[in-house]
């Protein structure tokens, strides 16, 4: 049984988190931290646990567990792993943008944790930071090209998340009176993710220097993202299928479909749904995940499985609300 602790526990991605470990057949959560709740019931912050379990928040985070989720705001997960003689043999799953990228003098040796091309990876190190949310809608939608050397042009994305993605704490663009019948755009061209989708595809594909257009979007729900992708592609459809459908014939959570693919469908799962469509030179590409679960707690999850050489599905086989 693998013993798990949860540090900054009362967030969005914490509270998920929190709920598929109980449902997890081998691992157990020591405790779960968090400096702002401390003492209080989990259930008390995280409604959905209400009945599901009686954990209190611990203010004083230990190291005697197999893994550490670090479910802490950007910038607050390298002050936590500086100020903290972690024991080798813990491993250590971060969830925010920390250590994505590779900068020379990096705290650690942090593996990216996309396991649709760092499984491998991922099942060696005791070290792996989580993507985020918009960086694996996006790169699941486009990692077959890359890893085929079959990237031209540039990207052009438009993608919609719910208000989960913006964290727990209340600002002006969270608050239903400004989200329930609204829309906007947001950080149009430079969103922080940009940088480690260009690291992995350029990783894949050496020579591609294009260029990413990312027209990132509030929408008016709260949870999930989906993600329509266009770019120049000379194979037919029928072969660009066959290229999605082999490249991700081993990974048990992104689904090519035939069909059009929507946000119910992956919503509560670890699931990745795409839909390819060819019009002229233009391929366009649908893909819809949950931005709490693949999108953070469940693909945390997911590189914990490997990490420790259980099912890579282990604890995730989720329903989605789909009906």
């Amino acid at each position: 049984m693998v013993r798990a602790g949860i540090i900054g526990g009362a967030g969005f991605t914490g509270g998920e988190l929190i709920r598929i470990l109980l449902g997890h057949p081998e691992c157990e959560i020591a405790y779960v931290n968090s400096n702002s709740q401390a003492g209080k019931r989990c259930s008390d912050i995280h409604k959905d646990l209400l009945g599901e379990t009686d954990m209190t928040f611990n203010a004083n985070p230990a190291f005697d567990v197999d893994v550490l989720f670090l479910c802490l705001a950007h910038g607050d997960s390298a002050k936590f792993m500086k100020a903290n003689l972690i024991p080798d043999k813990v491993a250590v799953i971060d969830l925010s943008q920390d250590f994505r990228l590779k900068n020379a003098g990096q705290i650690n040796d942090f593996v990216y944790g996309l396991p649709e091309i760092n499984r491998e990876l991922i099942k060696k190190t005791r070290y792996v930071a989580n993507p985020g949310c918009f960086a694996t809608v996006i790169q699941l939608a486009v990692l077959p090209l890359a890893a085929g050397k079959m990237l031209y042009e540039d990207l052009h994305v438009t993608a919609i998340t719910g208000s989960t993605g913006a964290g727990q704490k209340l600002n002006n663009t969270v608050h239903f009176t400004w989200r329930s019948n609204n829309i906007s755009f947001y950080k149009v061209f430079e969103h922080q993710h940009l940088n480690e989708i260009r690291q992995t595809l350029i990783g894949l594909q050496t020579n591609w220097n294009k260029e990413i257009a990312f027209v990132p979007v509030r929408g008016n729900f709260t949870r999930g993202i989906m993600a329509g992708l266009y770019t120049k592609c000379d194979l037919t459809i029928d072969e660009v299928k066959n290229l999605y459908k082999e490249f991700y014939r081993d990974h048990p959570f992104t689904i090519v479909s035939e069909n059009d693919a929507d946000i119910k469908q992956v919503l509560n799962t670890n699931k990745c749904v795409l839909h390819l469509k060819k019009t002229g030179e233009q391929l366009f590409v649908t893909s819809v995940i949950d931005n709490l679960v693949k999108g953070a707690s469940g693909q945390a999850v997911q590189n914990m499985n490997l990490i420790f050489g259980l099912d890579e599905t282990c604890g995730l086989k989720l329903k989605p609300i789909a009906f």
